[in-house]
């Protein structure tokens, strides 16, 4: 496997060497200076895609309900595994994992697990029967150099916004897991302490020379390697020394300094990735409409007419056309029916005299008739019938 990875030739190994001594590097950057970080994520929860200058991993993670370990029946799983493809670099051959790929895993998986990043007792669903074991996968697209420190970013990037199914315990004797889908409940997000951040250091020239991150032809020229995991507090997680030639202490303690700083760099830039994520994902769930003028909806009016015997007329619906012609309908006969109205009134009066007239004009055909057509005084009930006919006679 080593015979396939790249080799300097002497002229390159004394020119990266001597360039290093004047505080310069291949790629243009100073001794600490990281390469352009660059974070995006898929559309699926749990799937992460960073990029560190020429470096490309992809990461996802999964999770599924088995039994826990007898020694921590409380407690869920977290589990590193790394995929090297041949199409990264010609050195990585496809099949079992090779030394490069155990050692990454073993490191990541250090830096997480053995620091208590993720809380595993929220994973616990029935103690001593099932818990969650999450799964991140860890796959090498394209090896530019420095494969722990961003591979250890798209772990930490997968892991904030992976969302488990949400369960429930029932059943008659309380053990009885029901694991709901995504529509019915909200997934839960992981509980995450603290990001704990891998920085790399490289050493050269029998370890007085130190850099940040390097390339894969610094790697290649390099004496020696350091891998420092720190968090943004500054607590340190772990360190892994692969071999090589020693470094003083002194060193040592300027390194750890120096990824503290780092760390709380890369730490800022990986929540706000995930936030931007997040809020973008929850704009998605919530239907607005589009911001435009307002828009006039025609709404149908139904009325329901009842016939009197307990059952409903056909329904009539009324379009707002309709409801203007009777709105138009109704200003028009408003007038008519105010001039109406005041015609009644004298043609009820005018019946009035028309019917004392007849009256009194049939006075020979039945004295019930006259005595109903015509309004009796006190005079009249005392003088003769004769008299009364005489003067009604006159009248006419």
């Amino acid at each position: 496997m080593e015979h396939l990875r790249w080799r300097p030739t002497v002229n390159e190994r004394d020119f990266i060497e001597s360039a290093l001594e004047a505080d310069l590097r291949v790629d243009g950057r100073h001794s600490f200076d990281f390469r352009t970080i660059k974070i995006t994520f898929g559309r699926e929860d749990g799937s992460s895609e960073v990029q560190l200058g020429d470096t490309h991993v992809l990461g996802y993670v999964t999770a599924q309900l088995m039994q826990p370990y007898r020694d921590r029946p409380n407690e869920g799983t977290l589990a590193i595994f790394t995929e090297f493809s041949p199409m990264a670099d010609p050195a990585f051959e496809p099949g079992r994992p090779g030394e490069s790929a155990i050692e990454l895993g073993r490191v990541i998986d250090r830096g997480l697990r053995e620091s208590r990043a993720v809380d595993m007792e929220s994973l616990c669903v029935v103690a001593g029967k099932h818990v969650w074991s999450v799964r991140v996968d860890l796959h090498i697209l394209d090896n530019g150099g420095n494969l722990i420190d961003a591979a250890n970013i798209a772990a930490l990037a997968a892991l904030s916004t992976f969302r488990r199914p949400e369960c429930t315990v029932g059943g008659d004797d309380g053990q009885q897991v029901i694991v709901h889908d995504p529509e019915v409940r909200d997934p839960i997000p992981l509980t995450i302490h603290h990001m704990p951040i891998a920085v790399t250091f490289a050493y050269f020239g029998e370890g007085n020379i130190v850099v940040v991150d390097p390339t894969y032809k610094e790697e290649a020229v390099m004496g020696g390697r350091m891998t420092a995991t720190i968090n943004s507090n500054g607590d340190i997680c772990s360190i892994q020394k692969a071999g090589g030639e020693g470094v003083m202490s002194s060193v040592v303690m300027q390194c750890l300094r120096i990824a503290s700083v780092k760390a709380a760099d890369i730490t800022s830039k990986i929540k706000k990735a995930v936030d931007s994520y997040t809020t973008e994902k929850a704009l998605k769930k919530v239907k607005r409409l589009p911001t435009s003028l307002p828009q006039k909806i025609n709404v149908t009016d139904v009325t329901m007419e009842d016939k009197g015997d307990g059952e409903l007329e056909t329904q009539t619906v009324k379009t707002p056309s309709d409801v203007q012609e009777k709105s138009k309908d109704l200003a028009t006969t408003g007038k008519a029916s105010s001039h109406d109205d005041a015609q009644p009134m004298l043609t009820e009066s005018s019946n009035a005299e028309v019917k004392s007239t007849s009256s009194s004009g049939a006075a020979g055909e039945s004295e019930e008739a006259q005595e109903i057509g015509s309004p009796k005084s006190l005079k009249d009930a005392i003088k003769p019938k004769h008299k009364r006919r005489k003067k009604k006679s006159d009248r006419s």
